[in-house]
């Protein structure tokens, strides 16, 4: 089933020059780029969007390092895009990341891992329509 995941490559990697590497990684993958916007988050948009996270320790760091520089945010669509990008980026911890996985090649730390991927079909929509809202997105719907 032909889906849509939503993806920020993340302002480490951003910093670093890996955002070439990494669409490069995604669309080797199959995945079809469907919307894709270079920004940069303000504290209150990185509060907003990681707001599922405010009661737990990390909030704070994790929106400081979000608001901290430019990241790329994107659509993405292929057969099941959820799953696939989450294989394609490994765990969230990049020292437990697969061999050849976007985390264990360019992350550095939980925080600093380079790239944020859906972790389900109902929180890819959400987080599209946080970032592209009244966009219309090429490829299939």
């Amino acid at each position: 089933m032909v889906e849509r995941t939503f993806c920020t490559i993340k302002p480490d990697a951003v910093k670093s020059g890996k955002v070439g590497e990494i669409l490069a990684r995604i669309e080797a993958a199959q995945f079809q780029i469907v919307a894709l916007q270079m920004r940069t988050l303000t504290r209150k948009q990185a509060e907003l969007f990681y707001s599922v996270h405010s009661k737990r320790p990390f909030f704070s760091s994790l929106c400081d390092f979000m608001s901290s520089g430019a990241c790329v945010t994107m659509v993405l669509e292929a057969p099941n895009a959820v799953l696939g990008l989450r294989t394609l980026m490994g765990a969230t911890d990049p020292a437990n990341a697969k061999p050849g996985t976007i985390r264990a090649d360019f992350g550095s730390s939980v925080e600093n891992n380079a790239i944020h991927g859906s972790d389900g079909a109902d929180t890819a929509k959400t987080e599209i329509a946080y970032f592209f809202p009244g966009i219309e997105l090429v490829g299939a719907d």
